[in-house]
């Protein structure tokens, strides 16, 4: 089975902020998973709302498998000295569907360009720490409808595999459903057609991308914040 674009990318986990002081400036750092322009967006606006009177809440963001939307803001730092770095951290990462917000309080003292870009990085770093990184890979669900006689041979196989089971539905057949990487699943059924002497069907669901967390690939929950 062929997948379209990248069969996999890495994106941040969990929506998250860090905090630190450098020379009594207040950085805050906040942190996003986002698919669209207008979901980060949502983001930076609601960030700026909760820091009206912060002196500066400088963004960059990363969108779609192959990075292809790129855009940052200083937000009246000196130029360079602040989006571009955060967006600096973000790509060496190789992570993509992020937005980061990092809001300053200045404590009176400057900072300096140098200063400037190391605080800003550092904050950058600190928030994709603090989320977490995941890989998205392309899968398939998989819905294996065999013989009672030859559950105990499935799940024999599936756990020297270290394919995690999703579920197990009992019938006049039995069902069992698995999320699998889209690049093994042609494989994966001749093997399968072969435990079962060929009494078996399997239906294949639609590609898309899950999390993969260990051995296992995990549907995304996605709310609707478009």
């Amino acid at each position: 089975m062929k997948g379209g674009l990248s069969v996999s990318y890495f994106t941040v986990k969990d929506e998250a902020s860090c905090q630190f002081e450098e020379k009594k400036s207040i950085f805050t750092g906040n942190i996003k998973r986002v698919y669209t322009e207008n979901e980060a967006k949502k983001f930076i606006s609601n960030v700026k709302e909760k820091n009206i009177k912060a002196t500066h809440n400088v963004y960059a963001y990363v969108i779609g498998e192959k990075m292809n939307i790129q855009k940052y803001s200083d937000d009246g730092e000196p130029q360079g000295t602040a989006g571009i770095p955060v967006l600096d951290v973000i790509k060496k990462k190789g992570i993509t569907d992020v937005v980061i917000v990092v809001t300053r309080y200045f404590g009176g003292t400057l900072l300096g360009k140098g200063g400037l870009v190391k605080a800003y990085t550092k904050s950058a770093a600190l928030s994709i720490d603090a989320s977490g990184i995941v890989e998205k890979v392309k899968g398939c669900q998989l819905d294996i409808f065999i013989q009672y006689d030859t559950l105990g041979k499935l799940q024999y196989m599936f756990e020297q595999k270290s394919i995690h089971i999703e579920n197990i539905e009992y019938t006049e057949k039995i069902c069992v459903s698995i999320n699998y990487i889209s690049e093994g699943v042609d494989k994966l059924i001749n093997e399968i057609i072969e435990l079962t002497n060929g009494k078996c069907e399997v239906i294949v669901g639609d590609e898309e991308f899950y999390f993969k967390i260990d051995t296992r690939l995990i549907k995304e929950q996605r709310t609707n914040s478009r």
